[in-house]
């Protein structure tokens, strides 16, 4: 699992045997079975997160309704919106597959990049990516229907469709499971 971690780094920055050895020192890796919370709303936290592998997605509860909001997978970067304002968090974080994972914290991060101001670096440049991103996925999902949601979904995350529950998947594309049903016969229909 360090060698996808140090892989993953590398596109940014690159690291000296040092470097590398001052993060397993760190005790980030992490084995999280299917299910886990990672946070419930309301909680305070300090963690970051990054998938080696598996899959967590974050979710509301509205009127006793999961509205899941994002799904992160291999490579995928993940640092609650609450760590940053230190605020309780609005949503939950949850494994939907069992997971390594690794978690930093403030500390750990601010620990690192005294000692290597390099990775400041990288954190920018991941943290640039990560918000441009985050801006094309809320315009299209914004400015599509239902169906080209689906599209999209399949043509650049196909890998959800057999990993994540039929109700989960319905609720991130913003319609109930039935209608995700019809959706996909439909689809199949045009295809025939």
């Amino acid at each position: 699992m360090q060698n996808k971690l140090f892989s993953f780094i590398s596109k940014y920055i690159s690291l000296t045997e040092d470097e590398k050895n001052a993060l397993l020192s760190l005790n980030l890796f992490h084995s999280l079975k299917k299910g886990t919370v990672l946070l419930k709303e309301g909680q305070y936290a300090k963690e970051s997160y990054f998938v080696l592998s598996g899959c967590i997605r974050t979710y509301y509860i509205i009127e006793g309704e999961e509205k899941t909001t994002a799904f992160y997978t291999e490579t995928d970067v993940l640092t609650p919106h609450c760590v940053i304002h230190q605020t309780p968090s609005d949503y939950y974080v949850s494994c939907v597959e069992d997971c390594i994972l690794t978690i930093s914290n403030a500390d750990m991060e601010a620990e690192v990049n005294s000692k290597f101001p390099k990775f400041e670096i990288m954190c920018r440049k991941l943290s640039e990516e990560l918000l441009a991103k985050q801006r094309i996925d809320f315009d299209e999902f914004k400015t599509s229907s239902p169906e080209q949601r689906y599209l999209n979904l399949l043509q650049k995350r196909p890998d959800l469709i057999q990993r994540v529950p039929q109700h989960q998947l319905a609720s991130y594309l913003g319609i109930k499971p039935q209608s995700l049903s019809r959706l996909r016969a439909r689809i199949l229909e045009k295809k025939s």
